[in-house]
């Protein structure tokens, strides 16, 4: 692991895979680092950076005292001081939460270019009525962590329902280790909820937004809104495919991340 530091002193630290153009990886809410192990191999001559997400290892001492008003700006921080860090301008790949953090990174980051799948950004209409933040809170006050956290994965990656839950749980590769994160993901949730999207996102660099038939509606909404939004974007649907799409069909994502890269050339 190479470490570097942000402007407050925090210590970051993150995993640097390969040789050439730098691509810094952001999971989403409810994925540590190991979300990106089965992306990494498809993007050879590409230079994998991983970070150490904070609140979820290391880089935070007592992630518990940051607020969820802090939460996208501390995230947006820690990417600007790893792409600092590098050699060279990266391309920001990031998923869900990633993806927004990605984007709210690049308004005053140096990057070459961002790729974004289905960033976690509610639309207005669906935004009245979430509370996601609330109910994971209260299930967590009532000892029941591990129910807290399966109603995030039901809400976010099974909108339409699942006949056998704990079996799908039993096969996720981050299961049952991410209910420890579940106060950060109360605290990533309300952020969500908070954060609206602004009429123009003031990205100067090429942004290629991705997203799936077969993930939540909302969350295509929000992409096609968040596309709409960027003055240098490019947006993708992929047939089929859910919101976890990276890790569910990496070879797909790096050949559309690939051809993104030659037109932006």
């Amino acid at each position: 692991m190479q470490t570097t530091q942000s402007a407050d002193g925090t210590e970051i630290a993150y995993e640097r895979r390969g040789d050439g153009r730098p691509l810094v990886l952001l999971h989403g809410g409810m994925a540590p680092r190991a979300y990106w192990e089965p992306v990494v191999p498809h993007f050879e001559g590409f230079a994998a950076v991983i970070p150490q997400r904070p609140g979820f290892g290391t880089c935070l001492d007592d992630p518990a005292e940051t607020s969820a008003d802090d939460v996208l700006a501390r995230e947006a921080e820690y990417v600007r001081a790893i792409v600092d860090d590098l050699d060279r301008e990266p391309v920001l790949l990031g998923h869900s939460f990633g993806a927004l953090t990605a984007i709210e990174s690049a308004t005053d980051a140096a990057v070459e270019a961002v790729v974004a799948y289905e960033p976690a950004v509610l639309p207005d209409g669906f935004r009245a009525g979430a509370d996601l933040a609330d109910e994971m809170a209260t299930l967590i006050e009532r000892g029941e962590r591990r129910k807290a956290v399966k109603r995030y994965v039901e809400t976010v990656l099974h909108p339409d329902g699942i006949d056998d839950l704990d079996g799908w749980l039993a096969e996720w590769p981050v299961w049952p280790d991410c209910v420890d994160l579940a106060e950060e993901v109360v605290r990533m949730n309300r952020a969500v909820e908070r954060y609206r999207l602004p009429d123009r996102l003031d990205v100067d660099a090429p942004t290629l937004v991705l997203t799936g038939t077969a993930g939540p509606d909302f969350l295509r909404e929000s992409a096609r809104n968040v596309h709409g939004a960027l003055p240098n974007s490019r947006l993708v649907e992929f047939d089929g495919v859910g919101h976890s799409g990276p890790a569910e069909a990496p070879a797909l994502v790096a050949a559309e991340v690939r051809a993104f890269m030659q037109r932006s050339e």
